[in-house]
């Protein structure tokens, strides 16, 4: 008899992204309040970027771990915050769920959702993809 082990359910993280503050406040709320809500397991961390300066392990386990989502900002710098933290994550089993430009419903959804939808950009993690620091939005300068 031939058993096939049943795929591990992917882990779940949550970036508050406390102190870039690039994701809309009602965006991050309202994600981490359906995951509270759902009752499946998930790590919420303050801010991955301050993770990844530190080379915090707890990167390193989760990228070792088998698949994962991650809600936090654009695809191609959670790759490299995890790269440059010593912990690149598998192209074939992560999914970047983007808070800065899709709605809590879509985040939420694709977090608690069955399939994972692998989205790391191909390639190496490069200098030129490293996050960027926020700028201050023109609309509210002075």
């Amino acid at each position: 008899m031939n058993l096939v082990s049943p795929t591990p359910a992917p882990a779940i993280l949550y970036c508050h992204c406390r102190y870039a503050q690039v994701v809309p406040p009602e965006v991050k709320s309202a994600v981490l309040e359906q995951l509270c809500a759902s009752g499946l397991p998930f790590e919420a961390v303050p801010d991955l970027c301050e993770l990844s300066a530190r080379r915090d392990p707890s990167l390193q386990r989760l990228a070792a771990a088998g698949p994962v989502k991650i809600a936090a900002c654009f695809p191609r710098a959670v790759k490299w915050l995890f790269a440059a933290a010593g912990a690149p994550l598998s192209a074939a089993s992560t999914e970047v769920l983007n808070m800065r430009v899709q709605t809590a419903a879509e985040v939420a959804t694709g977090l608690l959702s069955a399939p994972l939808t692998p989205n790391l950009p191909a390639g190496k993690a490069v200098p030129a993809d490293a996050p960027k620091p926020a700028t201050p939005d023109a609309s509210t300068e002075t």
